[in-house]
């Protein structure tokens, strides 16, 4: 009996302390910034890892603007001493070409003009006559000064108008020098200036046409530009010859070469400049007035990286994982820098160990997980 007694006495001690154990065994201190995996779990997370490594990176400069036109192809057409619209067949989106008729007038002062450059004509050749009469007889003493001057004076003064009654005719496309008083006509062309596409009509038939009228809109749009707007902070990041890369939002994989052409000295009233761009392709299917994005990549320097993959995010903050071995892996906060082709600068670092060890790039934000999940 005492045996037994005794027997059951050890048994409920060791019983004791292996419940003890097993309460010490669950307690785990938990270090959150270091996560341990078995190899069971290093095989399943494909963990790689690189050191940092110096690269040439660049900074990408995002723009916006929309494309443009420069005044030289740019037409506003209009007829300088106005008129009634007799005919024409323009619609927006049409083609012209340079010298063709785009419109044809008709107002009675057209017919006064020319019949006033035929009379101013026919007194030239009057008051012509009658100098080189004058000269002669001034000559010979046959006539008075005064009166060889008072010719001379009605000759220039005609040739006068004859010169400037024909400047007027060619303003409205008619050729003095083949006008003649069978030819008179009632009605005047409007030719295009340029080659390209009809942008607006603002007139109809039969309407009256003053001077300061536009009836048409004219535009040549093989030497578009995109105008870029750059705030003044990053005014200094660009330079005139600097390539870039612009595409809209409908087709944002189809990049356009570009290259600046000219940056504006004056800034906006929301401190912004205009950057002139042209086109290294012309390409039709970009239309004056469309909205486009732009790529700029400025300052290419040599800079510690790592690939992007193995950055994580975690509360607003960036971090990545760096081991001494293939089993412990360490979180380290750092701070980002320029990304450019899947590689990201790494512009400060929690410590200078990180610049020699191993940093995870691939399984990162597994191990985050493990991590996590540990430390709840």
């Amino acid at each position: 009996m005492k045996n037994i007694i005794i027997i059951i006495a050890v048994l409920s001690l060791v019983l004791s302390c292996s419940t003890n154990n097993n309460e010490k065994s669950d307690t785990v201190i938990v270090n959150e910034s270091v996560v341990t995996l078995t190899d069971e779990q290093y095989k399943s997370a494909n963990i790689q890892t690189e050191p940092l490594k110096r690269r040439e990176i660049s900074t990408t400069l995002k723009l916006n603007g929309k494309i443009d036109v420069p005044p030289q192809n740019m037409v506003s057409v209009s007829t300088p001493f106005g008129g009634f619209l007799n005919s024409s067949k323009l619609l927006p989106g049409m083609h012209v070409k340079k010298g063709e008729i785009v419109a044809t007038m008709q107002d009675q002062q057209y017919i006064q003009l020319q019949q006033d450059y035929l009379t101013a004509k026919s007194k030239l050749i009057y008051s012509e006559n009658e100098y080189n009469r004058q000269k002669e007889l001034n000559q010979s003493k046959a006539s008075s000064d005064k009166v060889f001057q008072q010719t001379e004076m009605d000759y220039k003064t005609q040739r006068i108008s004859v010169s400037a009654l024909a400047e007027k005719l060619r303003l409205i496309n008619i050729d003095p020098e083949s006008l003649n008083e069978a030819n008179i006509s009632r009605a005047i062309n409007v030719y295009s200036s340029i080659d390209g596409f009809v942008s607006k009509v603002n007139i109809n038939i039969g309407k009256y046409v003053n001077p300061s009228d536009v009836m048409f809109e004219l535009i040549n749009p093989e030497d578009i530009h995109l105008n870029l707007k750059v705030f003044e902070k990053d005014l200094d990041k660009i330079s005139i010859g600097q390539k870039l890369l612009a595409f809209n939002n409908n087709q944002p994989d189809k990049k356009h070469p570009c290259e600046i052409i000219l940056i504006s000295q004056d800034l906006s009233a929301d401190r912004s400049a205009d950057v002139h761009c042209h086109f290294e392709d012309y390409d039709k299917t970009l239309l004056p007035g469309m909205y486009m994005n732009a790529e700029v990549e400025i300052n290419l320097t040599n800079a510690l990286t790592i690939i992007t993959e193995a950055i994580v995010s975690f509360e607003g903050k960036d971090f990545v994982f760096t081991t001494d071995d293939k089993r412990n892996f360490r979180l380290m906060e750092i701070l980002k820098g320029s990304s450019a082709n899947g590689y990201t600068e790494i512009n400060a670092i929690g410590s200078d160990s990180l610049k020699s060890l191993p940093i995870v790039t691939k399984g990162a934000y597994s191990l985050l997980m493990q991590l996590k999940n540990k430390s709840e």
